[in-house]
């Protein structure tokens, strides 16, 4: 049995609070990251699906999706992993490339949320293929965090400009609520939604997504899981991607100080729906990955 990781209760009500007294936007709201890891166990493989229940704590009673929001609930209790959220890349150019914006505020390189995803995903892949007693790596957190931040860099806005930070400093009004347009994305366009069209009830949402993915996405589903080379994981795509999203949708007509109403929400909920699937689609193609055979650290 695998020891798992012990996410203590005073921790994450430290967190927590932390998490309330400062004003900050973090990933998909708490709701966008339950899509995804949802959609990702409906397409985990028997191998990848065991390999995940051994990895999560007990109080996860099996189901990733109710602790992948935990990075952001932890993100100021660990310091360190503020910046691997989000990859801002240079003012109006509408491409990413690894080299020259994956860094931190302080410059170092390869701290972004691109990078996270390689190094948690080498974690995983390293630790299954040749056994965990090797390596000193949290296997549980390499988990929760690789799914989170595969969430993470489908948001648009998280791979969105360095002059705005992502959005987070173009203040805007969504209907009636001042707010900004990074948040808008994060959460608003979801919040949205479940009350216009899924009756408060986000099973439902999840259900009219999975929907989508075997019909009119099902010609997309291999595309989306695809990587080149033979990788685990291909987050620059996926951050490529996102940038170009943000430049054709999020950006557009939302300037500083403009009201985004009907126009704004009916034309981008496609699209951060279909990031969710595609998110939850592809996490589950990299866990897949990792998680080959019953001979990895399942039984390490």
């Amino acid at each position: 049995m695998i020891s798992s990781m012990s996410i203590g209760s005073n921790d994450r009500l430290i967190a927590l609070l932390v998490l309330l007294l400062i004003p900050t936007v973090l990933g998909w709201g708490k709701e966008g990251h339950y899509v995804v890891c949802k959609i990702t166990q409906e397409y985990l493989s028997e191998d990848a699906l065991f390999a995940v229940k051994q990895l999560l704590p007990d109080s996860a009673h099996g189901d990733l999706a109710a602790l992948c929001s935990w990075p952001d609930e932890i993100r100021f209790h660990y310091h360190w992993s503020s910046a691997l959220h989000y990859a801002d890349t240079p003012d109006f150019l509408c491409n990413y490339q690894y080299c020259r914006d994956c860094h931190d505020s302080y410059g170092r390189k390869h701290r972004c949320v691109t990078g996270a995803i390689h190094n948690y995903t080498m974690q995983l892949k390293l630790a299954y293929a040749e056994g965990s007693s090797k390596f000193n790596y949290n296997l549980t957190e390499a988990l929760l965090f690789l799914s989170h931040f595969v969430g993470d860099v489908h948001q648009p806005l998280h791979v969105g400009f360095t002059g705005d930070l992502g959005g987070n400093s173009i203040t805007v009004r969504w209907y009636r609520r001042k707010t900004n347009l990074h948040h808008v994305w994060d959460n608003m366009i979801i919040e949205s939604a479940l009350k216009m069209f899924y009756g408060s009830d986000l099973s439902t949402m999840i259900q009219a997504i999975q929907r989508n993915i075997t019909d009119i996405w099902s010609n997309d589903v291999s595309i989306w899981e695809h990587c080149a080379h033979n990788y685990t994981a291909c987050p620059d795509w996926y951050a490529s991607e996102s940038v170009s999203l943000a430049c054709k949708f999020a950006y557009r007509n939302a300037t500083p100080g403009s009201t985004l109403k009907d126009e704004y929400f009916l034309s981008r909920l496609p699209i951060v729906e279909k990031r969710l699937a595609q998110g939850g689609v592809r996490l589950a193609a990299i866990l897949n990955r990792i998680f080959t055979s019953k001979t990895g650290i399942a039984q390490a």
